[in-house]
């Protein structure tokens, strides 16, 4: 494993987390580095592994996702695979109606339209620089900066990508830093520069923590 992880890392991609064992190292650094993370940890307990596949179908799963509810985007996605319509080709090959048939807004279908037509070498995203791995995504009509680091997080497995523009990790670093207000993104890009090369561990503590302290009465 240590011969990979180095690998890894002369490639440009840093560390790569594949087990618990690498989010439960990652998580005993920070506790070294900040003790707030380690009050963050006491009461969230083992972080998850929270890995995905990656792919076209993943990233079509977070076109559906946007702006709507688990059971829509689940009942949709149900829908899309029933159809076949998880695949590239396919996806390629359908009229935007035919999408829209499915559950997809028009803009939505838009979106998976141009997903497909991009023509993604998603294996070769595998090896690639994180920033060149934002580069290539968010040059899709319909992907975000946040949608791209995440897949970066999960699906690759990168364990130095931070999602500032995600609001809960925004409030969490506010109440776990006691800080006046919610960080903007840049703010908290920013801060989490500290937390390198172990980031996407610092978000999956940062997560867990927002569910610990929104359940407490008065924090969140």
């Amino acid at each position: 494993m240590g011969a990979v992880l180095q690998a890894d890392a002369d490639r440009g991609i840093g560390r790569v987390i594949a087990s618990d064992a690498c989010v439960a190292e990652g998580a005993a650094w920070l506790a070294r580095v900040e003790p707030r993370f380690g009050h963050a940890l006491a009461l969230a307990g083992p972080l998850p592994l929270r890995l995905r596949p990656d792919g076209f179908a993943e990233l079509l799963s977070a076109i559906v996702s946007q702006q709507v509810s688990v059971a829509s985007a689940r009942a949709i996605t149900g829908r899309l695979q029933a159809a076949g319509m998880m695949e590239v080709k396919a996806v390629r090959a359908a009229a935007s109606e035919d999408l829209r048939a499915l559950g997809l807004s028009r803009q939505k279908a838009d979106y998976a339209k141009a997903l497909a037509d991009a023509r993604i070498d998603f294996a070769a995203l595998r090896s690639a620089p994180t920033s060149e791995v934002v580069r290539t995504l968010v040059a899709v009509k319909g992907i975000g900066v946040w949608t791209a680091e995440i897949y970066a997080m999960f699906s690759l497995g990168r364990a130095d990508v931070f999602a500032p523009g995600d609001l809960a990790l925004q409030e969490a670093a506010r109440v776990l830093f006691d800080l006046p207000q919610r960080p903007k993104e840049r703010a908290l890009r920013e801060m989490a520069e500290a937390w390198s090369p172990w980031r996407s561990v610092a978000a999956r503590a940062l997560w867990a923590y927002y569910h610990v302290a929104k359940n407490r009465e008065g924090i969140l």
